[in-house]
């Protein structure tokens, strides 16, 4: 009776590395634009709810001067973005959105009249004036 082996080949071990590198080197991207995405709606929420709360603020004092964080309704820090209101007057606003940490190169902004473009984005993405850029190819998300 001949002796049995058990296990694998050094050669099927070798070929079953190199598909799952190469699933990786596809797979790999695709998970980090998708979780980047995701950062970048925590933007979109805060700048999306900025215009009523704008709207409404202008309403009660007929101004957007003074609406900014000592306001109460305008959008805390998250941990992807910062929010900054610039240009008040007493009829216009931009508020704009800088990210930081994993979102860090990407600056979206929204003015009074719902106007929403994206200014800066990372190497490699393009900007849009009319929208905010979700996607490398400049995309939109809405």
């Amino acid at each position: 009776m001949k002796p049995r082996n058990n296990g694998f080949s050094l050669i099927e071990v070798m070929i079953a590395v190199a598909i799952i590198g190469l699933l990786m080197g596809v797979a790999l991207p695709s998970y980090n634009d998708y979780v980047l995405r995701g950062r970048l709606t925590e933007a979109y929420s805060a700048l999306a709810t900025v215009q009523p709360n704008a709207e409404q603020f202008w309403a009660n004092t007929r101004s957007y001067a003074s609406f900014d964080t000592s306001s109460g309704v305008f959008p805390a820090a998250t941990p992807n973005f910062t929010y900054a209101l610039s240009g008040a007057t007493q009829t216009a606003y931009t508020v704009t959105a800088t990210g930081r940490a994993r979102a860090a190169g990407f600056v979206y902004t929204i003015d009074q009249q719902g106007n929403r473009a994206t200014t800066a984005v990372p190497a490699g993405w393009t900007t849009s004036t009319t929208c905010w850029v979700d996607r490398r190819n400049g995309q939109c998300s809405q």
